[in-house]
């Protein structure tokens, strides 16, 4: 374990998105605005910028085994997924649809699926990078025991990624009906969505400024709105009714208490917490960070632009995730730990 910097305070201050304090159910995935408070009294963590360097002090800390990751969306950025804000902290797109919206609307759940259905191809394309290469080498060499990951695109599966791999959000690749439970194949699913929109074409879409489109964060594609009034929506292949959503967790709906448990026992008996490209903005995730340094276990975070876990960061490496974790990698390859 790194040695701890010793007590902090807390560099961050928070304010919820919805006027809740944010926190308050640790099984929600609460969304809070953050902002660096310079005057807070704490002792900084010890901060690298240079790749090289990063990659020869995280081969350091992965050394010693028993390191858990909890990976966010900065690793697939170079996969050509979107990260929600980058290393200004601003957010890049419209607040993705919440869960409360989309179970109450017909609308609504004809609004994600016409998205969605448009920016699958781009998800589905997605190979890894990398990034979740040198974690999958990392789990082979038995240096990393878990991955948490709150990413729902399944590129730690196909980079070829030893379990556990834990899914705290869910995956995109899964369709689950609410009405009778089952979960089907998404792939089956975007061909029956083929079949009902014969003209909807999602190759050639444009955006809400007339744009060529791109996918965002959580997969989908902003349309105007006439192209998602023409989209026929399914129901389910199984009960005929529905209605369908993605085995994902929306923003504003609840993790599932038994993933969070078995997330806080892999962190609870892990050696080290290292936090790949996620700003921790969101409760889901920060508060395995807390947990971590509320039991003493180091907790290194890799990604480029503050976080909200920077208070509780024994280390802190400021730079491109894929050629840090590669250095690494060749680092501990080579003997230089």
């Amino acid at each position: 374990m790194i040695p701890s910097p010793g007590p902090a305070g807390r560099p961050l201050e928070r304010s919820s998105a919805d006027g809740h304090e944010p926190g308050s159910d640790p099984y929600a995935r609460t969304v809070t605005a953050i902002h660096l408070d310079p005057a807070a009294a704490r002792r900084p963590a010890p901060s690298c910028t240079d790749p090289a360097v990063a990659g020869q002090t995280l081969a350091a800390v992965l050394s010693v085994g028993g390191t858990v990751v909890l990976s966010g969306a900065g690793i697939s950025t170079e996969s050509g997924i979107p990260d929600y804000r980058g290393p200004t902290g601003v957010a890049r797109a419209a607040s993705p649809m919440t869960y409360q919206e989309f179970v109450s609307s017909t609308q609504a759940q004809q609004t994600y699926w016409a998205r969605s259905y448009a920016g699958w191809p781009v998800m589905r394309r997605a190979r890894p990078n990398a990034g979740h290469d040198a974690v999958a080498r990392l789990q082979h060499l038995g240096l990393i025991d878990a991955v948490i990951t709150q990413n729902v695109d399944r590129l730690h599966h196909a980079a070829g990624g030893r379990e556990p791999i834990v899914e705290l959000h869910g995956a995109l690749g899964r369709v689950v009906c609410l009405n009778c439970r089952q979960i089907r194949d998404r792939a089956d699913l975007q061909q029956r969505l083929s079949q009902a929109n014969p003209t909807f074409d999602p190759s050639m879409f444009t955006d809400a400024d007339g744009d060529t489109a791109s996918v965002r964060p959580d997969g989908d594609i902003a349309l105007l709105h006439e192209m998602v009034q023409a989209f026929r929506p399914v129901g389910c292949s199984s009960c005929g009714r529905g209605p369908l959503k993605p085995d994902v967790v929306f923003f504003g709906e609840n993790v599932p208490r038994e993933r969070v448990t078995r997330c806080f026992d892999l962190v609870e008996t892990a050696q080290n917490l290292l936090v790949l490209g996620s700003s921790l903005t969101v409760m889901s995730g920060y508060r395995f960070v807390r947990r971590a340094a509320q039991r003493g276990i180091s907790v290194v975070i890799v990604n480029q632009g503050a976080t909200r876990g920077d208070g509780e960061a024994t280390l802190r490496i400021d730079a491109p995730l894929g050629v840090v974790l590669s250095s690494a990698v060749a680092a501990l390859a080579n003997g230089h730990t």
